[in-house]
């Protein structure tokens, strides 16, 4: 073979790439169609029926000199990039999404802007039990220059005979507490009809872990003027997360703090299992602030701290814990609540990593 020759077969290798080019293209904007007309019907992306049929076909008519194996495997790399290109567009498309709105969103609550790159702390008792110890964990909240105040009314537990909070007995004592101290209150609702009594009371609408998917109650907390905590499922994964969250922002409500709270797995050590990389994740693939709950995460006063250290250092925007002044007598998650003392102990050694508290 000369050499004009050779140059002959490389000027028709490099215009059969070329085709094979466009003709990749032309599928991948098939394939985007499609994606957009199972999106609008609610269908999964992906469908291993329809990807055996695909394969099976091009066997059929596969004549060499490739063997059958080969083949299945670059259409299957060509199948998995179509399908990486139709979740891509749905990222793009969701309103919580990065690449919709590239700089952050920052929440002012009373002052308090979540978001702005500072460290922010949620802390109060995991239940409200009586104005008293509301009263006390407010006192030292507030003599520790923060201001976002959590208290439980309304408690969703496991079991039905556990203490399932004073409910609107329980707004009103955050209330007036708050008022007191100048404080913002953080606490949750479980029921869509709650919501418009609950905006009297509280000024973060907190949603559970239990009701992450609650979508009814999604779309409630989308249609007020009020900011939402949104915890991360037991199980969720970070698509669901995301996608929990978009419910509330498509019904006009953008004000969404994300806040990872440890998912269910094998492991018995601690209550659940702190998945600390869903942070950056998450501030990755939204624009929404994300704070880590290392007490529900961990479930022990001893690993609060390295927890919470390890949420700054990745990069959460703050970090919610449980404060109670007798933890002993804690009608609920007695185990896994700080007493003042503690509290306070945790915000200095805290204080090493943060920018500021807040």
């Amino acid at each position: 073979m000369n050499h004009n020759e050779l140059d002959q077969l490389r000027h028709r290798l490099d215009d059969v790439n070329l085709q094979i080019l466009e003709l990749v293209n032309l599928r991948a904007a098939i394939v985007k169609q499609i994606g957009h007309i199972k999106n609008n019907q609610g269908m999964k992306r992906f469908d291993p029926v329809r990807e055996r049929e695909m394969l099976d076909h091009l066997i059929q008519h596969n004549n060499g000199p490739f063997d059958n194996s080969t083949i299945e495997h670059i259409f299957k790399e060509i199948f998995k990039a179509g399908l990486e290109l139709i979740e891509d567009d749905h990222r793009k498309e969701l309103l919580v999404s990065r690449k919709r709105k590239p700089e952050n969103t920052v929440i002012d609550i009373k002052g308090e802007k979540v978001g702005d790159g500072a460290t922010h702390y949620v802390m109060g008792p995991c239940a409200v039990e009586s104005y008293d110890q509301v009263r006390e964990v407010a006192k030292a909240v507030k003599a520790n220059g923060i201001k976002l105040f959590r208290g439980g009314a309304f408690k969703p537990r496991t079991s039905p005979y556990d203490f399932q909070g004073l409910g609107l007995e329980g707004l009103k004592i955050l209330r007036q507490v708050a008022d007191e101290f100048d404080l913002a209150v953080v606490s949750e609702i479980v029921n869509p009809a709650h919501i418009e009594t609950a905006l009297n009371y509280v000024d973060v609408i907190q949603i559970g872990a239990r009701n992450m998917q609650n979508f009814e109650l999604l779309k409630a907390a989308g249609e007020v003027d009020k900011p939402v905590l949104l915890k991360r499922g037991l199980s969720a994964t970070i698509s669901e997360f995301i996608n929990a969250a978009e419910y509330i922002i498509s019904r006009g409500n953008g004000n969404i703090i994300l806040c990872e709270r440890g998912i269910r797995t094998y492991e018995t050590a601690t209550r659940n299992t702190l998945d600390i990389s869903a942070v950056p994740i998450l501030k990755q693939e939204t624009h929404l602030p994300v704070m880590v709950d290392v007490t529900h995460s961990t479930g022990r006063r001893d690993l609060l701290i390295p927890t919470a250290k390890a949420a700054l250092a990745i990069g959460a925007d703050g970090i919610m814990a449980e404060v109670h002044p007798d933890p002993a007598v804690a009608l609920s998650d007695s185990r896994q609540q700080m007493d003042i003392e503690m509290f306070e102990n945790f915000l200095q050694e805290l204080s090493k990593y943060t920018s500021s508290i807040g």
